[in-house]
């Protein structure tokens, strides 16, 4: 028998073919890859649903009857295999579009299946488009059909992750389950050693690892199931979080930060002269924790998360003004030019005749205007300066740089941050990086487990919540005739649309003919309207979004590239076309584009007729509430943590098991006992710690770390 770290070739019953395809499909290449492929839902032998019961669309069902009928109907394009399943109430088809021919060869008319699908109605009538089939094999000589064969009853059997080719090869969920049976038979104990030290496992209640590696495949019962997941969810998350805070505290020991004693002239003139409104509690609170971590002497690695309108600029430029009070430099850089020179006029007009010189770099600045910025950053008579990326350029020197700030800063990639690192021979300036985007407490802690994260949970007072609608097709007049109203009010509108030229596959009303059609109910010389989108040059881009800023047209047609950047207080209206092909977070962010000054503002939501049940729920959710919080919590729960902006690049959210958007009370149980553990034993040297050393030295090499920097 082989071991676990041995080729899956060598398992009974695979051989080079499937071992092959399996490699392929699958990532599956040692037995041990076998035993962590887990099953996604398991099949519960004690509940089938009966054919006549079904009423509702949408529904996932289990049936099993008799297959009474397969054909191939249609040509072409439309080609399809049909089938009848029948049980003792009635009869239901099954349809398939892919691996058809297959797919004939592979069942047989008058055989027993189980079956599990989502219901689909057509016509008036019931079907399910690519169901599961399983055969059911007939019961051995003295046992039923419910047993395996060795006396364990079969109440759930598990249904694995598969592909059509893996299909093609034996190995659809039954021929998985057969190898994985065979291999859990043929290793012991002893290969599966537990990671968890015996007074974990006992404070949190927990199975041993070798009972939850053979429950989760084939459990007994509904409780033992729930023991295994709970048990292999908890080890994930907590190696996870060990990791995480190892780097944390590894980098405050060894990563030493200028210390910045002093809170001089430059901070206290302006909190008490420049500043043009009172700081929010939540602001104030977060200063307070970037001014401790600059007195401690290690580098601060630190998050500020704040929704839109909350103010993370000010305490932006209140944190660059400490550098500046220590006689350091400060940077802040931005993703896009147009957001960058939103924080450069912002940050110019705050400062004043603060004497605080600050200076402007993009790829857009050229020549002899360029290399004067660069002379007066290396001379040190820069203090602060603002740009994009062009900022870390190997010739971007500067005479003193203390601190970094990064804005939006899923937008930038690991080694674009970590080049701002390299710009103070003499030590590693301090990192404040920042996102408008909320994101939900589980996911931060995963994503950014190795930074310390400060939330500006508060909005300054006076500001008024936006009120959202949904509207359709048939509100259009009336959505027009508000935007005639508010734009003879002195206000602007914005009109966004998801996409900029129709495609055959989307009939989305498209930027274009919008731009069109608008041109038209809002025709010149009474109005003037601004179009922007991704495809355009910058200069022309900056050009119509200057005209919008200074007021010269009424309307600003859009693609998302309005989502961060544009910061127009006049501007009251915020239209969203075909709003159902939004993400929540983004709407969000499109919505925060308004809102931005004294007058009430208002975002409304445009969709068409029919929408899913996820659309409808994020529609109603922006409706609801302004909360961003409970806004990025809603779009975790619905859209699962690997599509929420900024997160896709993070090997950290491959779980196997773990789900952030249903785990946070076992995440945060991990990580309050990970921190109690390092706390106590950094180096995890006591004789209890054993076991956490030996496996964070054996898969700890195989974890992939998002980012150490930040």
């Amino acid at each position: 028998m082989p071991t676990l770290d041995s080729n899956i070739e060598y398992l009974k019953g695979v051989g080079p073919q499937r071992a092959e395809v399996l490699k392929k499909e699958l990532g599956i290449f040692i037995c041990r890859d076998l035993l962590f492929h887990f099953p996604f839902r398991y099949i519960d032998r004690t509940k089938f649903h009966k054919i006549r019961d079904v009423h509702n669309e949408g529904e996932q069902v289990q049936f099993r009857g008799i297959l009474r009928r397969l054909e191939m109907v249609g040509e072409g394009r439309g080609r399809r295999l049909v089938g009848s399943l029948r049980d003792e109430t009635g009869m239901m088809e099954l349809v398939w579009f892919q691996a058809i021919h297959w797919l004939e060869k592979s069942l047989t008319v008058g055989k027993e299946y189980i079956v599990f699908g989502r219901i689909n109605e057509f016509n008036g009538r019931f079907n399910i488009t690519h169901p599961e089939m399983e055969e059911v094999p007939p019961p051995s000589d003295g046992e039923s059909a419910s047993n395996t064969g060795n006396g364990v009853s079969r109440t759930f059997d598990p249904v694995y992750p598969s592909t059509d080719k893996l299909t093609q090869k034996g190995l659809d969920a039954r021929g998985l389950r057969k190898l994985i049976r065979t291999l859990l038979d043929g290793i012991s104990a002893a290969e599966l050693p537990e990671t968890l030290p015996d007074y974990l496992r006992e404070q949190f209640k927990l199975a041993s690892r070798w009972e939850a590696l053979n429950s989760i495949h084939f459990p007994a019962n509904q409780q033992e199931l729930d023991a295994a997941t709970r048990r292999l969810k908890f080890e994930e998350l907590f190696f996870l979080q060990l990791r995480l805070l190892q780097i944390r505290t590894r980098r405050k020991d060894t990563v030493r930060g200028f210390v910045f004693p002093n809170i001089g002239d430059y901070f206290n003139t302006f909190y008490t002269e420049k500043l043009p409104f009172e700081l929010t509690g939540a602001q104030k609170r977060v200063l307070k924790e970037i001014r401790a971590d600059l007195a401690k002497g290690s580098q601060m690695n630190r998050l500020v998360q704040g929704d839109v309108g909350s103010g993370k600029t000010a305490v932006a430029l209140m944190t660059m003004l400490m550098a500046l009070d220590n006689g350091f430099q400060a940077t802040l850089m931005a993703p896009t030019e147009i957001l960058a020179q939103q924080h450069f006029s912002n940050i110019t007009e705050l400062v004043g005749d603060l004497g605080v010189n600050v200076g402007f770099l993009s790829g857009a600045v050229k020549g002899k205007k360029r290399q004067a910025i660069l002379d007066l950053l290396a001379a040190g008579e820069i203090h602060i300066v603002i740009g994009t990326h062009a900022l870390i350029e190997d010739w971007v020197q500067f005479k003193n740089l203390g601190i970094s700030i990064i804005d939006e800063q899923h937008r930038f990639g690991v080694e674009q941050r970590a080049a701002l690192w390299k710009k103070n021979p003499a030590g590693a300036p301090h990192v404040l990086v920042m996102t408008a985007t909320p994101i939900p407490r589980t996911l931060a802690m995963t994503l950014y487990g190795d930074l310390d994260v400060s939330v500006i949970d508060e909005m300054p007072p006076g500001r008024k919540p936006i009120t959202t609608t949904h509207r359709n097709e048939h509100h259009r007049l009336r959505v027009q005739g508000f935007m005639r109203e508010e734009i003879a009010k002195g206000r602007q509108v914005y009109v966004v649309y998801p996409m900029i030229e129709e495609t055959e596959t989307m009939d989305l009303q498209n930027l274009m003919s919008g731009f069109e059609a608008l041109s038209r109910d809002f025709p010149p010389p009474q109005y003037q309207i601004s179009i922007v989108h991704g495809k355009m040059k910058p200069a022309d881009k900056d050009f119509e979004m200057q005209r919008f800023v200074k007021g010269e047209t009424q309307i600003m047609v859009a693609t998302t590239v309005i989502e961060v950047g544009v910061n127009v207080p006049n501007a009251s209206v915020m239209v969203i076309e075909n709003a159902e092909r939004f993400g929540l977070s983004q709407l969000h962010q499109l919505r925060g584009r308004v809102g931005r000054g004294a007058e009430q503002s208002f975002c409304i939501l445009m969709t068409g007729f029919k929408l899913s049940a996820e659309g409808r729920e994020r529609i109603q959710t922006m409706v609801r509430t302004n909360d961003g919080f409970e806004i990025a919590e809603t779009d975790l729960r619905l859209r699962g943590p690997g599509n929420i902006e900024g997160t896709q690049q993070s090997g950290m959210l491959r779980f196997l098991l773990a789900d952030l958007a249903r785990d946070g009370q076992i995440l945060t149980a991990a990580r309050e006992v990970a921190t109690h553990i390092l706390e106590n034993d950094p180096s995890l040297a006591a004789p209890e710690h054993a076991r956490l050393r030996r496996h964070l030295a054996s898969e700890g090499k195989e974890a992939r770390v998002w980012s150490r920097i930040s």
